[in-house]
Parts: C-alpha cells; sequence; structure tokens
C-alpha cells in the first residue's frame, strides 16, 4: 500500500491503524476473560464430582460394617487409600495454580480473581519448561514434576484395582500419549508442548482439568470398589420380625396401619411362614401380611408379634417373638420461629409450622399484622418479611381440625454500634490512627444476616492551643476535609465523631448512634 502525501489522508490511515490494533486488544482481553470463565466452570464441576465421590466412599463404609468380612475391609482401605492419594496430588496441583497466580502479580485491583499479568506468555515458559537455573538444553521446570506426579498419581490408583485393564481404559488421567504426533514444531518434552508460550490464563482451566481428570479417575475406583463390596449374591441367614408402619403416632379415632414381615424375606416365603399379631394369624401373601386397628385409647399402645417359619426339607418349625409399640396422641399444632420470638423488619424471618396428625398438604398458613408476607420454603418451613413495627403480629394455622394463633413482635433491627477500625473510643497511636480509612456500623450478637451503613458524621479536631476543626462527611468513609484532618493527627490531638447516622436494611431513614472520642497517642 502506497502511503499517503495528503496530511489529512495519512492521518486517517493512522487512526485506522490505531482503532484496528485497540480492537485486537479487546478481543484479547475477552479471551484472556474466557480462559477463567472456563476455569471456574470446572472447578465448580469438581466441586460436585468431590461430594459425589465423598458419597460413594460413604456407601463403601456402610456395606462394610454391614458385611464384616477380611475382603471387605480391604475393599474399605483401598478407597481409603485412593482418596487419599487423589487428595493429595490435587493439593500439589493447587499449590502450582497459586504459585503461578503469584508470579504474575497477584490479583488486580478491579478483579481480584485474576492476575495482573494473565497475558505474559515468559513466565508459564519459565516456570513450568525452564525452571530455576535451567535452560533449553537443561530444562528444570515444574512441568516435569508434574508429569511425573501424574503417572505416578495413576500406576498408584491402578494398583489399588489390581491394574484392571478394563478399568485403566476409564480413568482418564494421564499423560497424552501421541504429544509428539500433536507437536507442530517437534518440541522434545511433554512439559515443552504443554506449556512453552502458553499465556498465564490459559494455563490456569489446565491445571484445573487435570484435577479434574483426577477426581474422575477416582471415581472411577471408588465406583469399582463398591460394587466388589457389595456383593452379587446375597444369602439370608438370620430371621427377624419387622414392622413397617405408615406412621408410628396417630391421632385418636384414626387407624393404624402397619405391614408385618420377616426380615429379609422372599417372595416364596409365604407358604411356609405363618404371622400372628396378638395371637391371632394374619393372612400372609408373597410373605407379608397388614395388620391394622383403630386405638382408643391416648398414650403408648403395645401388641406382640409371632412369625413361625416352617423348614421345607426337615419340617422344623422356628418361632420369632417381638413385642412392638406405637402412640396414640391428639391433633396439636406447634409454631417456632427458627431464631427468636421477633420478626425483624429489612430481614428474612425464617419459621417452621408443624402440626401432629395433619399432612402439610393440607395445613393452611397465614401472616396477619405488621405488613406481614409469607413464603412457603419447605414442607413446614416459610420466610417472614415484615414492614411495620407491631406487638399484633400473628401466624395463623389452620386446616385438618385444628386452628392456632401466635403471636410475634415486629422490629426494627436493632441500633448498630459505629467504630473506627474495632474501637468505639479511647486512645490510638498516631499511625494506626492515619492509616484508617473510615467509620463502620457494627451489629453486634444480633443472629440474623444484614449489615447497617454509615450514613454520615461530623468530625471534630482539637488540637493543643488551637481552635476546634469541624468538618462534615458524607458516609462512612473519610472524604474532603474530614480526610485531611486525619491526615494531619499529632500526638495530643482529640477528635470527635458526633452526631453519626447509620441506616439498616429496612430503615425508611437514618438512625442516630454512638458518638466517639479519640486521643492520639
Amino acid at each position: 500500500m502506497s502511503i499517503p502525501k495528503e496530511p489529512r489522508q495519512l492521518m486517517i490511515n493512522l487512526m485506522y491503524l490505531v482503532l484496528t490494533a485497540l480492537l485486537a486488544l479487546n478481543v484479547s482481553a475477552e479471551v484472556m476473560n474466557a480462559f477463567f470463565s472456563l476455569d471456574k466452570g470446572l472447578k465448580n464441576s469438581n466441586e460436585i464430582v468431590e461430594e459425589t465421590n465423598k458419597q460413594i466412599l460413604s456407601n463403601i463404609n456402610k456395606q462394610a460394617d454391614a458385611y464384616k468380612n477380611d475382603q471387605n475391609e480391604a475393599y474399605r482401605q483401598a478407597a481409603i487409600e485412593a482418596s487419599q492419594i487423589v487428595e493429595e496430588f490435587n493439593a500439589y496441583v493447587g499449590k502450582l495454580w497459586q504459585d503461578l497466580f503469584d508470579a504474575a502479580g497477584g490479583p488486580k485491583d478491579d478483579h481480584p480473581e485474576m492476575p495482573k499479568r494473565m497475558k505474559d506468555k515468559d513466565i508459564t515458559t519459565r516456570m513450568f519448561v525452564l525452571g530455576e537455573g535451567g535452560d533449553s538444553k537443561n530444562p528444570k521446570g515444574v512441568g516435569f514434576e508434574l508429569e511425573r506426579k501424574i503417572n505416578e498419581t495413576r500406576e498408584k490408583l491402578l494398583a489399588l484395582v489390581d491394574n484392571n485393564p478394563e478399568l485403566a481404559k476409564s480413568i482418564p488421567l494421564k499423560v497424552e500419549e501421541d504429544w509428539k504426533e500433536s507437536s507442530t514444531d517437534k518440541k522434545s518434552s511433554w512439559a515443552d508442548w504443554k506449556f512453552r508460550q502458553m499465556p498465564v490464563a490459559a494455563v490456569f482451566p489446565l491445571l484445573t482439568k487435570i484435577q479434574a481428570d483426577a477426581k474422575a479417575s477416582a471415581t472411577t475406583v471408588l465406583n469399582h470398589l463398591f460394587k466388589q463390596v457389595s456383593g452379587e449374591d446375597i444369602k439370608f441367614d438370620a430371621f427377624e420380625p419387622v414392622i413397617s408402619a405408615s406412621s408410628g403416632y396417630v391421632v385418636k379415632g384414626e387407624k393404624y396401619v402397619a405391614d408385618v414381615f420377616l426380615s429379609a424375606y422372599s417372595t416364596s416365603a409365604g407358604d411356609n411362614t405363618r404371622i400372628l399379631v396378638n395371637g391371632k394369624p394374619l393372612p400372609v401373601k408373597d410373605g407379608k401380611a397388614t395388620w391394622e386397628t383403630t386405638p382408643s385409647r391416648i398414650g403408648e399402645n403395645k401388641y406382640s408379634v409371632e412369625i413361625q417359619v416352617t423348614n421345607p426339607l426337615t419340617g422344623e418349625v422356628k418361632s420369632y417373638k417381638r413385642d412392638f409399640t406405637f402412640e396414640v396422641g391428639e391433633r396439636s399444632v406447634a409454631i417456632s420461629a427458627d431464631k427468636m420470638n421477633v420478626f425483624y423488619i429489612g430481614v428474612t424471618n425464617p419459621i417452621s409450622v408443624s402440626a401432629a396428625g395433619v399432612s402439610s398438604n393440607d395445613l393452611k398458613v397465614s401472616i396477619e399484622g405488621g405488613g406481614g408476607v409469607l413464603k412457603r420454603t419447605g414442607s413446614n418451613t416459610f420466610d417472614v418479611t415484615v414492614t411495620q413495627p407491631t406487638d399484633q403480629c400473628y401466624i395463623v394455622a389452620s386446616g385438618g381440625g385444628i386452628n392456632a394463633r401466635k403471636q410475634f413482635r415486629v422490629k426494627r433491627i436493632p441500633d448498630p454500634v459505629a467504630r473506627l477500625g474495632n474501637k468505639e473510643d479511647g486512645s490510638m497511636g498516631n499511625g494506626e490512627f492515619k492509616v484508617q480509612k473510615g467509620l463502620i456500623a457494627w451489629l453486634d450478637n444480633f443472629d440474623f444476616d444484614a449489615r447497617c451503613n454509615i450514613q454520615g458524621f461530623n468530625l471534630v479536631k482539637v488540637s493543643k492551643r488551637a481552635d476546634p476543626v469541624e468538618a462534615p462527611n458524607q458516609g462512612g468513609t473519610f472524604q474532603g476535609t474530614a480526610a485531611d484532618l486525619v491526615r494531619s493527627a499529632k500526638p495530643g490531638d482529640i477528635f470527635y465523631f458526633e452526631n453519626v447516622k447509620a441506616r439498616c436494611p429496612g430503615d425508611k431513614a437514618g438512625r442516630k448512634i454512638n458518638s466517639l472520642v479519640f486521643r492520639i497517642k
């Protein structure tokens, strides 16, 4: 392209080039941000997989406790060791992640989740490929140790499952075997191929992906061990009467229904089994009988179960007996605040409402007074929000033959306490005083998640042999003249924080709170 001679055209062309460069920078920034979004998504997925692994390990422990033998105990120990191996490996990779973040300048001021030099490629090359005291001919980067750790961890996991070849195909944690073929410029090592000249931002999701592969590998091993400890053929060699009732507590006048069956029974057991309740035989179908009664007495009711099992080979009859109890009560309702017997304006107040003998589907709950609004959060839990102080606020529960009201008070959030640093008043060193950013409103001993803000205050400085100087300040942070007064503090000065106002959630206007006095030493 020829260079225009006209100055105006030359300036237009230069501006176009600058604009193109800026657009390229913006695209680059978006790509860098995309890497961090990917890293965050991988971490969230890792947390889900980790919870899954904990649940599988818990199930292995339950099976090993239920069916105790040397083989199951060996499976349990292998599962525990697999979890520890992956936990140690991921801790090592997590340290690499943090070391890279620190090496890249630490958190940015506007985006603390990102490092300052996230586009830098030299940092990753030096850290993962060349290393301290190394060079291109003799690389000593941590990428080589990472490669060794990946291989060691994979080998340890496979050893726990006797190097099962089918499982080996399902374990994702491994060093890519085709990295040489994938390398376009014939890299000399996996670390060189994986990390050389990679932007800092791009390496974070790579490390998190390696952690994800480790957790997924643990899942594969744990699932295999769980199948082994569960067993495929369970033989029942003990019998015990069992009651399965729809409810262990019924209301007077209603039926009590329970299934009575032999523990670990099979559907073929019915022809050889007799079930009796209080001496009376019950019809048996598929090894199970159903007994029902309508209790007339409030309180504890007892009944006896006898199960007679006939051995079809010897004709021997064995009898198993056991007594059971259930409670009979009358309908009642309980309404309780999960925090205290007060509703606070500006925060969510959780409550629980339960009624014995009444289904949660039939129970109707409402609120009266205090400008209250009720929101259901579970089968018997609710969130209450209120707007008007009063002593006449009621939670009303009805349905299923009950009608109950419970009174609550509605209050504003208590007054917060103004503090400078962690002090309400007293003496403070000159240097400590000058680095304070402003006043903070603290809610002491308040059980709810709420935050109050300082709206403003008057700052008065009194120095020896000088007239007091006063400065109003908007908000909690020192500004303008007030900030200048704080910076001018000297030993012997006295500072008064007067007319301090704060505003809490639910407040229509600010409220006056405590004043503060500090002597500079």
